[in-house]
């Protein structure tokens, strides 16, 4: 300012004080020390009822699993100071629980021990998020790599057409008694091309091209090469009879559309189609249809003098379980039969933690898929936002059909409960996610200047 022809400068006022971002490691620690210290409690319980004294490996299982999560805990804090601290911490609780239902399935079947396997697996997991999350420095490298991930998966969800089928369904490698599902692997791939696509098009996929009623349908040229790679992996899950991960795929392509558009009508599209392909597939493909009528008459074979099968035996251990359940370790739900470590684990959850403990595992879930969506939201760029929409509704969906097949609501898909259920892909798969949704939630709060978006 000038006074009296003599100019004064006057000194900016100061910067208001930025607020540190909280980084909230102590807690996740403590909560990583309280999901050990559950899956160990749990592992004891066991033994102390079917052998009435603690098994002898609890000292060392309790190690393992927490070393490994001491691990990622320590991978966390180095490289993802500003992540959600609950994500870690379920995973490592689902995985711990999973393998205590494991361990006591094995004490009914001694000539088929899941339980070491399904550690090794486990191990590798977090050994996969480790690399991830110290690797992968930012998220949207990944945006670069669309079409090698659409290419990668396409491959990975034909090779098990090479190889014999199991129970009724092409999806698992098998060389030298190794065994893998490739598209466990590929659902991944195929979210992460799914979101890098959707992100690059996603006003031309909202704005141009003809309105159709209430719905604004993209031009050909611009939804073209997503509906192919759509089509036909779900066309190769069908040929291989794995109609679960086909529902899975259309369920993550319909979501992501909708999420990129904002267009509501895409749900009701997705809806309508999902009938459609249901009722075609269900009464042309034999194996199918043989499940929709277990799932109408549950109980026919048991009418028919034939035993309970597994459907049955699954709803039985459910409705034993009652409200508390019987207990870890006094159940039977052994008798569902060569799946009860795979498709109907939750089974067991329902009949031994009853229907207070199962519901702490699906609210388990659903507090790791509504990280996934809030760390989503909190992003400023699209191609972040639809990924870590995309990895979570993988995981919701996949919970959904799982546990809508093996309590009665929908037809049995022969999917694995994520973390919970035997299988080494599945779990290691479940570990890359969780990665990922960390990666993403660290970028979202770094990119809020000072403020706090949890």
């Amino acid at each position: 300012m000038s006074k009296a022809g003599i100019t004064v400068a006057t000194a900016d006022p100061p910067a208001p004080a930025v607020r540190p971002l909280p980084r909230r490691r102590g807690i996740e620690l403590a909560l990583i020390v309280l999901a050990v210290l559950l899956s160990v409690y749990g592992y004891c319980a066991v033994g102390l009822a079917r052998q009435g004294a603690l098994p002898p490996g609890a000292a060392g299982y309790g190690a393992g699993l927490g070393v490994l999560a001491l691990l990622a805990h320590l991978a966390v804090r180095l490289r993802a100071p500003y992540a959600d601290p609950l994500l870690l911490p379920i995973g490592v609780l689902l995985n711990g629980l999973g393998l205590v239902l494991i361990y006591r399935l094995d004490l009914e079947t001694p000539g088929d021990r899941a339980a070491p396997a399904q550690l090794v697996w486990s191990t590798l997991g977090v050994a996969l998020f480790i690399l991830v999350v110290l690797l992968l420095r930012d998220h949207r490298v990944l945006q670069r790599y669309t079409y090698v991930c659409v290419v990668s998966a396409l491959v990975l969800l034909t090779l098990p057409i090479l190889f014999p089928a199991v129970n009724g369904a092409r999806i698992w490698i098998r060389i030298a008694g190794f065994s893998i599902q490739p598209g466990e692997f590929a659902k991944v791939l195929l979210a992460v091309f799914f979101a890098a696509y959707l992100a690059a098009n996603r006003n031309a996929l909202a704005y141009t091209g003809r309105r159709v009623w209430k719905l604004q349908l993209p031009t050909g040229r611009v939804l073209g090469p997503i509906v192919a790679v759509w089509l036909v992996s779900v066309g190769v899950l069908i040929l291989e009879r794995d109609l679960g991960t086909s529902l899975l795929f259309f369920g993550l392509f319909v979501i992501l559309l909708y999420v990129a558009t904002g267009r509501t009508g895409w749900i009701a599209v997705g809806l309508l189609l999902a009938a459609l392909g249901a009722v075609a597939v269900g009464r042309l493909e034999p194996h199918v249809h043989s499940r929709i009528e277990t799932w109408l008459h549950p109980f026919a074979s048991i009418e028919a003098g034939e035993g309970a099968n597994q459907l049955a035996q699954s709803l039985f251990a459910f409705a034993e379980g009652g409200m508390l359940g019987t207990g870890l370790g006094l159940g039977h739900s052994f008798l569902i039969g060569f799946a009860v470590k795979s498709d109907f684990i939750l089974a067991t959850a329902g009949e031994e933690l009853g229907l207070a403990g199962l519901s702490a595992v699906f609210l388990l879930y659903g507090l790791l898929v509504e990280r996934g969506f809030r760390a989503g939201l909190a992003q400023r760029e699209p191609f972040g936002r639809l990924l870590a929409v995309g990895l979570s509704s993988l995981v919701a969906l996949q919970v959904f059909v799982i546990a809508g097949g093996v309590t009665g609501l929908i037809p049995l898909t022969g999917m694995a409960m994520p973390f919970l259920a035997q299988g080494g892909s599945s779990v290691v798969t479940n570990w890359a996610i969780v990665a990922l949704l960390v990666r993403v939630s660290d970028s979202a709060r770094r990119g809020h200047d000072g403020q706090d978006a949890r």
